[in-house]
């Protein structure tokens, strides 16, 4: 293969010093570097030339490097456009980055980062040799991300809703823009967000995966940015967050309208400023981290109502991708169940039975509340009870009622009582937390009331029992009271 011609880069800064110190960073990277210092410059170059990307300052003497971003976009140019704001101005890099821009950098520059992010920018507009060179800077060369294919492809549906998400996930893929993932429990936002990472160009780095709502409140901090050894009681070692641990990647963070204020606080400034500080450390680390968010919440709600910081919701909601809840893409329903029962048989070892057009009849009919998730659940218990080639779906409710003692028998009343149970709760997250507390009790006696061994049947670690126990205020022997619940 031809080795490949250097990238073509275009740096706009009214700064003469500023303007060279970028020129001979990028000079020593081994690019080609053309400079203006004015909109009207750029705009001059952009006509004549064309480039690999380009970085701009926002303030410039003639205007905003916000019109050249605009100007480029209008224009359909394929360069990917860096915007560099002054520290502090957050409001012009969600501007810019909603405008199209491919990511931002804050003043005064980290050259470290200056140099990564070109490089991604460059991988995403260049040649496939140069997309190769630019891999070895850093991350995986966008040409070669064979797992995006089937990440989208693990997004099963044809409706016209899911190729609407599958096309923004495309297109959002391309930058560093923050990126808000809402809809209902159980309609597969976690695999939006895989597909996202999957179709970027750090496809190559880590994908982290976290559960805001699953943290106590007292080890957030820690769990987020690191601790340093003996920063807290228990604290025997140096240990990495979850932003060290995404280092390169893409963070996921699930259910995000979980956290508490004193936490969006210290998650805003370390989004903005791509540093954390570890618990116990005096000095910050820089972070190179693109953020996924997801909720089944009503943040602009949340906002209104003080529960969430305005701020934090603007640099998450920079591009919002909604995930629609099954009952509006019903057609979907026989590919989602020849999957799904494809990969439980596959996981449980049996073979897959038919399902009848009868069976899809049912479940079309049937309401689905808890969409993808309870579809899956309904197969997973249909293949166990399984006896024939033939596949029966029990539309049963499943509650944890506790059981009859011997010899009594069922209340005439009970199928009426079962019917009203199976309604639509007014309050589902008081319905949910019955649910779980009624599991997590059963779980418990019949181990008597030894948590590790709970925790192991429900397949949980002993650190998240107890946070649920905490939070569910559930006595147990040797303590009257309950724990004190958890108000996160």
């Amino acid at each position: 293969m031809a080795a490949a011609s250097p990238a073509h880069v275009l740096v706009v800064d009214d700064e003469p010093d500023l303007r060279t110190l970028y020129e001979l960073t990028l000079l020593r990277e081994g690019y080609r570097v053309e400079a203006a210092s004015t909109l009207g410059e750029a705009c001059a170059l952009l006509e004549q030339q064309r480039f690999d990307a380009v970085i701009t300052d926002m303030r410039l003497p003639d205007g905003l490097g916000l019109e050249l971003l605009q100007r480029m976009s209008s224009q359909q140019r394929p360069e990917r456009c860096v915007v560099m704001t002054a520290y502090g101005s957050a409001e012009n890099a969600v501007e810019a980055l909603k405008a199209g821009a491919f990511d931002y950098l804050t003043k005064p520059v980290d050259l470290k980062q200056f140099r990564t992010v070109v490089a991604s920018a460059i991988q995403e507009t260049g040649t496939p040799e140069r997309r190769v060179a630019g891999a070895a800077r850093g991350s995986a060369p966008a040409g070669e991300r064979t797992g995006g294919h089937g990440a989208l492809m693990r997004l099963v549906g044809d409706s016209a809703p899911m190729r609407l998400v599958k096309e923004r996930i495309g297109k959002v893929a391309r930058s560093m823009a923050p990126v808000l993932v809402r809809g209902e429990s159980g309609t597969g936002k976690e695999l939006v967000a895989r597909a996202i990472h999957a179709c970027s160009h750090r496809a190559g780095g880590p994908f982290v995966a976290v559960n805001c709502s699953a943290i106590p409140e007292t080890l957030l901090e820690a769990e987020f940015f690191g601790a340093k050894k003996g920063s807290y009681t228990g604290a025997t070692a140096d240990r990495e967050g979850f932003f060290q641990a995404a280092q390169g990647g893409t963070l996921f963070l699930d259910e995000i309208g979980d956290l508490p204020l004193a936490m969006q606080s210290k998650l805003l400034r370390a989004i903005q400023e791509r540093s954390v500080r570890a618990l116990g450390s005096t000095t910050e680390e820089s972070v190179d981290v693109r953020v996924v968010s997801a909720t089944h919440k009503d943040l602009a709600a949340d906002v209104q109502a003080g529960r969430f910081r305005q701020d934090l919701f603007y640099r998450l909601n920079v591009i919002e991708i909604l995930v629609p809840p099954l009952r509006e893409r019903r057609e979907d329903l026989p590919m989602l169940c020849e999957a799904l029962l494809s990969r439980i048989a596959q996981e449980t070892g049996m073979p897959a039975p038919q399902l009848s057009p009868h069976v899809v009849a049912q479940l079309q009919a049937h309401p689905l509340p808890g969409n993808v998730r309870e579809l899956e659940n309904l197969l997973h218990r249909a293949l166990a009870l399984s006896d024939g080639s033939q596949l029966q779906v029990d539309f049963a409710p499943t509650t944890c009622a506790a059981p009859l003692p011997m010899g009594e028998s069922v209340p005439a009343a009970a199928p009426q009582a079962a019917a009203a149970a199976a309604e639509v709760p007014s309050d589902l997250q008081a319905y949910l937390d019955q649910q779980e507390r009624e599991i997590l009790v059963k779980a418990l006696r019949e181990t008597n009331f030894n948590r590790t061994a709970a925790a192991q049947r429900l397949g949980l670690s002993l650190r998240q029992i107890r946070y649920r126990i905490a939070r569910l205020a559930i006595a147990t022997p040797g303590n009257d009271e309950p724990d004190e619940p958890h108000t996160a």
